[in-house]
């Protein structure tokens, strides 16, 4: 008898310690997302309060059409576009969707070797899941890039779980778009 108590509890002893180990490794999982630097692409995480709504910031490299990455403080911070998503360009978990290179295209002609001002928006968050800070950009004219990239049909209107600030003006300019058959809204672009 004691020899089944013997292996039932070893049994449970390396079942104890499998729940543990999934433990710790979810924790520092949770906490590399959270806290530490993205090094491998050597992106800095920055908090919304780094970010003022009068600065202008360097514009470091087009990611593709809804992220791109900027120079704060001399250091690679990258961002995800509040409100929009362009079709893939360069996911490696995902093909070329239709229109990705035209909109991935557009999004270095308007920002490559500029500079941008950044707002961020509350309602949804510091980071997304990537670790990407969250914001809207505008043009050194006062544009905001977000709403021009779906005004021009390089985008969709894309809300992720809730309403943003500027929500039903991007639904009206993907609406518009869409109506007017401009970019990936052209007829014959993206079939569906």
């Amino acid at each position: 008898m004691s020899r089944k108590i013997n292996g039932f509890g070893k049994l449970i002893m390396g079942l104890l310690l499998l729940i543990l180990l999934i433990i710790l490794s979810d924790a520092l999982f949770a906490l590399n997302r959270g806290n530490l630097l993205a090094v491998k692409n050597t992106h800095v995480r920055v908090s919304a309060q780094d970010f003022s709504t009068s600065t202008l910031y360097r514009v470091a490299r087009v990611v593709d059409g809804d992220t791109v990455d900027v120079l704060v403080n001399g250091e690679n911070v990258r961002l995800r576009l509040i409100g929009i998503d362009t079709p893939e360009a360069v996911d490696r978990r995902k093909s070329v969707q239709c229109f990705g290179v035209e909109a991935s295209r557009r999004a270095k002609v308007l920002l490559s070797g500029k500079s941008v001002r950044v707002e961020t928006d509350p309602t949804q968050g510091r980071l997304d899941e990537y670790g990407r800070t969250l914001v809207y950009a505008y043009l050194p004219d006062g544009t905001s890039f977000n709403k021009k990239m779906i005004a021009e049909g390089y985008a969709h209107e894309y809300t992720f779980r809730y309403p943003y600030k500027y929500q039903s003006e991007f639904k009206e300019a993907e609406r518009t778009a869409r109506e007017e058959g401009i970019g990936l809204w052209a007829p014959g672009v993206c079939p569906s």
